[in-house]
């Protein structure tokens, strides 16, 4: 499995809805980061699939290294 491209070393805030579902981005080549431009099809990663729980804002991982995918937990200051 390959590697993916740290897109930002920060997270993305991002407003989402209740009950919508998300494509987060996994690879880092997306063009419309945080979320999926299909960019992943010239590697073997796929995006990561996120329904909001509630609406409002949540912090997508940045640097795709996150162990809580979709969402940023720090991981990004240890790169």
């Amino acid at each position: 499995m390959s590697h993916p491209t740290i897109a930002q070393k920060a997270p993305y805030p991002m407003d989402v809805e209740a009950g919508k579902m998300y494509a987060w981005c996994a690879c880092g080549l997306s063009k419309k980061q945080p979320l999926c431009d299909g960019s992943h099809k010239t590697t073997d990663m796929v995006p990561l699939r996120y329904t909001a729980e509630k609406t409002g804002t949540v912090y997508f991982c940045g640097c795709k290294h996150a162990v809580n995918k979709p969402l940023c937990d720090g991981t990004h200051g240890k790169i």
